[in-house]
């Protein structure tokens, strides 16, 4: 959801202190555009802090960061007279990046998590420095960044750059309509004052791995409301199937087999197949003594991707806590460097969600082509269509589908293994966690409409079962999910009509939420 707009006087207000943000914080500045402004207890913080960066700037011996250069650089020791030089070259040199935009919410999600810990008080930046970011988020104003120049170390430092040249009045950046404008010109607009930057604020603007992380927050809410999503469009397909829901009762999965997330998505399962008139029909005509694996085991995988997540969330909620920045102003006035701008706890679980997403995507598709597949389908027409060999239903729309599996596959491939040397060898293992965190996201928007290819299936099978009315009838939550389909405009049963606008409803009521909003309606909220 990337919405255009100056922040609303009365938007909701994230208050940033000394204590840590949530993943709610995260999420309500950066697509929920709240106004967000620091404490203060913050702002004191970091006035303590600014001042043990003056002392040390005033010594005769060089600390890295505030008197010397960076990286390879770092040998350097810079003269007083040329320091506010050299921030303003760190920055307008490492915004480097090339290639597309990246989308509006990563951008304001990157900004909102540095300003974070720049109000830590553990970076040693000026008040005014972190106010200004907050009034850029404030005023809808958006820095350009591009696709690439990440390496996830020091963290991300190309994209970063991209934001702090627009705190310069530099740069390239969009307004509250979304246009790309002359950046003095929307700081002149908005009231807002470039900021000349001077010891050590360079770097402490551009050195974190808040982009990653932001991805990470957002990826995890979405992924949350998808794996809710499959549970219901896999019980849709049992159904529509003759399955039997007796492999999901309670007492299979935690009492005998103690993993979370199976547990929740059997419960999930169970709930939207509750008072079904089609389960169980598995030993009628074309008896059966187990359903498919796709089927049977959907809350198996399905959980496996529930208790990834679990374990990302955590990681996410450490580095949220965490005030990324090298060096760093310890609270005993210390000023040391460290390596915690390496992305690479942000960078595994990152890769390890677009594995789990993938096969979650992998099973719906096995569901989907078991609907369209006259011998394996129990009396379903080929394909769910209206008059086989006339008509093709969805057979191309499975092609559709397998094409997404087979991208997220290749989008599986962990980019956290890679590392490429840079900085004259200083910079000599990176975590490529910018990379990760960007194909999961499109990973994710894949999975999405993977799942919706599956709905648009099974509530086309329901519909076959309910015209025939042979087996009894669908269960109350699986007919809400079917009518809240129908009301998003994905077409029913029927003549071939041009298919492609089915599938985007299909795909837009999933990302929306509304299929699981549909559902809870009936069986109250689900995991």
């Amino acid at each position: 959801m990337d919405m255009h707009s100056a922040v609303a006087p009365d938007a909701p207000l994230v208050q940033v202190g000394k204590a840590d943000v949530s993943a709610e914080d995260v999420l309500a500045v950066a697509r929920g555009n709240a106004r967000v402004e620091i404490g203060p207890d913050a702002l004191a913080e970091m006035a303590v802090a600014r001042a043990r960066i003056d002392a040390l700037a005033a010594e005769p011996r060089p600390v890295y960061g505030v008197s010397t250069g960076f990286g390879a650089l770092a040998v350097r020791h810079i003269s007083p007279e040329l320091r506010a030089q050299l921030q303003r070259s760190l920055v307008r040199s490492h915004a480097a990046g090339m290639g597309p935009a990246v989308e509006r919410e990563v951008v304001r999600a990157l900004m909102f998590l540095r300003m974070k810990t720049l109000a830590s008080g553990r970076t040693g930046v000026r008040p005014l420095v972190a106010q200004t970011m907050a009034a850029l988020l404030n005023a809808g104003i958006t820095p350009v960044v591009r696709e690439f120049g990440s390496l996830g170390c020091s963290g991300d430092l190309a994209p970063l750059s991209h934001c702090a040249l627009v705190l310069m009045g530099e740069g390239t950046a969009t307004g509250p309509d979304g246009a790309e404008r002359p950046v003095a010109e929307l700081l002149a607009e908005a009231g807002i004052e470039p900021v000349e930057l001077l010891e050590k604020e360079g770097l402490a603007l551009i050195n974190g791995t808040d982009g990653m992380l932001g991805m990470l927050v957002m990826a995890i809410a979405d992924l949350q409301r998808l794996f809710t999503t499959a549970d219901i469009t896999a019980a849709m397909t049992l159904e529509a199937l003759l399955g039997t829901d007796k492999v999901l009762a309670p007492e299979l999965h935690a009492p005998i087999r103690p993993h979370p997330g199976q547990a929740l998505s059997a419960a999930n399962m169970l709930a939207v197949l509750k008072d079904s008139g089609l389960t169980g029909h598995h030993q009628d005509d074309a008896p059966r003594v187990q359903d498919a694996y796709s089927i049977r085991c959907a809350p198996q995988v399905a959980g496996a991707g529930r208790d990834t997540l679990a374990h990302a969330q955590l990681v996410a909620s450490r580095e949220l806590a965490a005030s990324v920045d090298n060096p760093v102003v310890l609270p005993d006035g210390r000023v040391e460097s460290n390596g915690n701008f390496h992305g690479a706890p942000v960078a595994y679980v990152l890769d390890f969600l677009a594995i789990a997403a993938a096969d979650l995507g992998s099973i719906s598709e096995r569901r989907t082509d078991r609907l369209l597949d006259k011998a394996r389908s129990h009396g379903l027409p080929a394909f769910l269509a209206d008059d086989p060999g006339v008509d093709s239903g969805l057979m191309i729309a499975q092609y559709t589908q397998a094409a997404l599996v087979s991208e997220n596959k290749r989008l599986a491939v962990p980019a956290s293994v890679d590392s490429i040397p840079s900085s004259a060898m200083q910079e000599d293992h990176v975590s490529m966690g910018w990379s990760a965190a960007r194909k999961l996201r499109q990973a994710v928007d894949n999975l999405g409409r993977i799942l919706a290819v599956e709905l648009t299936a099974s509530a086309r099978a329901l519909e076959i079962r309910q015209q025939a009315d042979t087996a009894g009838r669908v269960a109350p939550a699986t007919a809400a999910a079917m009518a809240a389909a129908r009301e998003a405009g994905v077409g029913g049963a029927g003549r071939d009509r041009f298919l492609s606008p089915d599938l985007e409803a299909a795909a837009a009521l999933v990302a929306s939420g509304g299929l699981v909003r549909a559902v809870e309606r009936v069986t109250g909220p689900l995991a």
